[in-house]
């Protein structure tokens, strides 16, 4: 028997000096300030700093979208950046950073927002100017043209008595934020704080959150480019649609892809079509889905009330094991799942192409587990607004890791989720050394990453800034 090799012994003490973690992270930092957020952050905060003295606001709402982009979960984390002031500079104390959080209003937390919409536009020019671009989504083994906006709502667990927090549907107790993930980037492009036992298809919270997603979205690319909204079921309802079709006349391009529950007229025309005007279903790759068939509807189910050119596609498949199935479905045997659209049959695609286009918004599932580990999965306060804040930078760190994935790298690192990004790259540890009148910040030569983080650092520091 081979015998098991040692590890070496180690005395482990708490003096040592000149030594950083999460050396990464200084990698968001940077690149907050070098899309404007930080400068954008200030400006809007600038009248909550009395007298223009103490921290600047604006830095420290930039330093909390940092420290829940590194993975921090409540506000006494901002201690990892404080404590390495070398890397980080100057941050706030935890009840500093607790008072602004809770004298922002609303008219405050709006300028946030428009200030996130001021770094995304640099953040997208940059893109365009480096030559990476926003990327497209890929459905059925093509890419869709424009942009795509993903909304869908999730339950995040209270623990303790929060002001708003209400029973949910599924027996829990916390809130059902409601959000919007462009499916591009990832980017978190808006959210709703909303009450646990607040409706899943509320038209009014879905134009809400819509509008102001597409405000997010810098102006070259809001005018003039495709946008398609997918939603769940909960986004059927026909005020939202409506609305949907309505922002054309604003010149805005929007498109929708919903959910559409399964009703009884619905499943008599699933009944009635004839076996040959079923086809094969695709997978994201394009190659044919085994076991699933899609059919078009239009035509056999009214649809009255639902905007001009409103389709209906069905797919039915053979169950995967656990699958929840209705009455229905176990009476035929098959899953059933229908959408509606607005794409026309001109150039728009197969009922096969639209159908796996549609399959896709269940990647807003990830964008939301991946955003309940940058801030928005524990809120800290028992006050709402405060809370409201929090989900608002929580949208802030989330855009941070996108855009450093569109800028900075390359390869399985720019599609990689936030535990991957943390565990490679941000967590780091490095030496912080001085010389020659420069503070140098030296990765360990043996980290299996350090090629790629410095040479994320390096393709940081050529980005174009914007102008001050």
């Amino acid at each position: 028997m081979q015998a098991i090799g040692l590890r070496p012994k180690v005395q482990v003490s708490a003096d040592g000096s000149g030594v950083v973690g999460h050396a990464g992270a200084r990698l968001l930092a940077e690149l907050a300030d070098a899309t404007g957020l930080t400068a954008a952050y200030s400006a809007a905060l600038g009248p909550l700093r009395p007298r223009g003295t103490g921290h600047d606001p604006g830095r420290i709402a930039a330093d909390l979208a940092v420290m829940l982009a590194d993975g921090g979960e409540a506000i006494a984390d901002l201690a990892v950046l404080r404590d390495q002031a070398g890397v980080f500079g100057p941050i706030a104390s935890t009840p500093t950073a607790w008072r602004l959080l809770a004298d922002v209003d609303e008219t405050a937390l709006a300028s946030l927002a428009s200030a996130r919409a001021q770094a995304r536009e640099v953040a997208w020019l940059q893109a365009a100017e480096t030559g990476s671009g926003i990327p497209a989504v890929k459905a059925g083994g093509r890419e869709l043209p424009g942009l795509v906006l993903d909304l869908d709502a999730t339950l995040v667990t209270c623990h303790s008595e929060k002001e708003q927090a209400a029973p949910t549907y599924k027996g829990g107790f916390g809130f059902h934020p409601l959000l919007c993930f462009l499916a591009n980037t990832g980017e978190a492009l808006s959210g709703l704080l909303r009450p646990g036992n607040a409706g899943a298809n509320t038209a009014t919270d879905h134009i809400t959150v819509l509008d102001q997603a597409l405000a997010q979205i810098p102006d070259a690319h809001r005018h003039g480019t495709d946008i398609l909204i997918r939603t769940d079921s909960a986004g059927s309802a026909k005020v939202f649609l409506a609305h949907i079709r309505a922002l054309r006349k604003q010149g805005v391009r929007t498109f929708f892809s919903v959910g559409y529950a399964i009703t009884e007229p619905l499943r008599r025309a699933v009944r009635a079509m004839p076996a040959p005007l079923w086809h094969p279903a695709l997978n994201q790759d394009g190659t044919l889905r085994d076991g699933a068939e899609v059919a078009e509807l239009t035509g056999m189910v009214d649809l009255t009330g639902y905007p001009t050119g409103t389709r209906i596609i069905v797919r039915r498949e053979r169950p995967h094991p656990g699958a929840q199935l209705s009455l229905f479905d176990q009476d035929e045997g098959l899953r059933h799942q229908v959408l509606l659209t607005d794409t026309p049959y001109s150039g728009g695609g197969s009922a096969q192409f639209l159908e796996v286009r549609h399959r896709g918004h269940a990647a807003v599932e990830d964008h939301i587990r991946c955003g309940k580990t940058t801030g928005f999965g524990r809120f800290p306060s028992r006050d709402f607004g405060v809370n409201t804040v929090w989900l608002e930078l929580s949208l802030a760190a989330i855009d941070l890791l996108a855009w450093m994935r569109v800028l900075l790298l390359d390869g399985e690192l720019a599609t990689a989720e936030p535990k991957k990004l943390r565990y490679r790259l941000l967590h780091v540890a490095a030496r912080l050394t001085r010389g020659g009148r420069r503070l140098r910040l030296r990765i360990s030569a043996t980290w299996p990453w350090s090629h790629e983080l410095a040479t994320a650092f390096h393709r940081l520091a050529a980005l174009p800034r914007p102008p001050t």
